[in-house]
């Protein structure tokens, strides 16, 4: 029986996909699940205003302070620390809550919150009256389930929170990429690669896909990025290897399979020739850790 990361869809039963909790009621009910590696379908901004505390993503470990904002795109994989000492507010909601027009789906899938191409998406949040009002407004609209214009008036407060933060985070430490060709061919092929990585591992497998020539690919990606589109696959697919590794008690074989290796050797060979080290060898090695 193989056993997957585990995942969480929204909460079921709710009149639409959107929610504001508190991060310490939500920590102490669920402490088992917030604590272990899991993925979610849906989007997180995180509020963490009391304490100093870290937070893994993907095997990233993000430093918290005190008014530290995190945002978390959907089906990652993370987990708060075991410690806890934190507290504050977190807004969950997903694609069809967001997603009512094509334009909201292009802002979402271009956001510098939740598609940073270099780093995980956090802000300090000195004192901005007009970020906590527009806070405290979603938080009061969000009580009013009964309300006609409720859902609407949810997504547009949210919308302004969104676009509020990537201002700030625009004033902090975000390297800014200029949009153009370049970088409309790199979110189009980190789309693809997120939807294909388990079946497709050839460059020209993508290019096809997007219509585009091999050579127009990577010069897309080494400009933005500084990295080939082969550079790129490949670090995918030793992400989720790593993630299946060390969060699943799959068999090494049962990974290979899963990311289209038909062969354990293929597998192990192509591990190693990434990592230095065997598939055994990093899950003995961070579990020991």
């Amino acid at each position: 029986m193989v056993s997957d990361i585990i995942k969480y869809d929204f909460k079921p039963g709710l009149p639409i996909e959107f929610e504001v909790v508190s991060l310490g009621d939500l920590y102490n009910v669920h402490k088992e699940l917030m604590t272990s590696p899991h993925r979610t379908g849906f989007y997180h901004v995180l509020w963490f205003q009391e304490g100093i505390t870290n937070h893994l993503v993907d095997f990233k470990q993000v430093t918290i302070e005190p008014n530290t904002i995190l945002f978390l795109n959907k089906d990652i994989v993370h987990q708060f620390d075991t410690k806890g000492n934190f507290d504050g507010k977190a807004i969950l909601f997903t694609d069809s809550f967001f997603c009512k027009t094509e334009n909201h789906t292009k802002y979402l899938r271009n956001s510098i919150l939740f598609n940073d191409l270099f780093s995980v998406s956090k802000i300090k949040l000195n004192e901005n009256k007009a970020f906590e009002d527009l806070f405290a407004l979603i938080i009061e609209e969000s009580g009013n389930e009964n309300d006609t214009f409720h859902s609407d008036i949810l997504h547009n407060l949210l919308h302004n929170l969104l676009l509020k933060s990537e201002r700030i985070r625009r004033e902090q430490d975000f390297t800014e990429i200029k949009k153009d060709a370049h970088l409309d061919y790199v979110i189009m092929f980190k789309d693809l690669l997120e939807k294909e990585f388990r079946n497709r591992k050839q460059v020209s497998n993508y290019a096809d896909g997007l219509i585009v020539s091999a050579k127009r690919l990577n010069q897309a990606t080494s400009k933005v990025l500084g990295k080939t589109p082969k550079e790129l696959i490949d670090e995918r697919v030793m992400l989720e290897a790593k993630r299946l590794l060390v969060y699943t008690n799959e068999s090494v074989k049962e990974i290979g399979f899963e990311l289209g290796f038909e062969e354990p050797t293929n597998f192990i060979k192509y591990f190693r020739k990434h990592s230095d080290i065997t598939p055994v060898e990093f899950r003995e090695q961070f579990r020991m850790d």
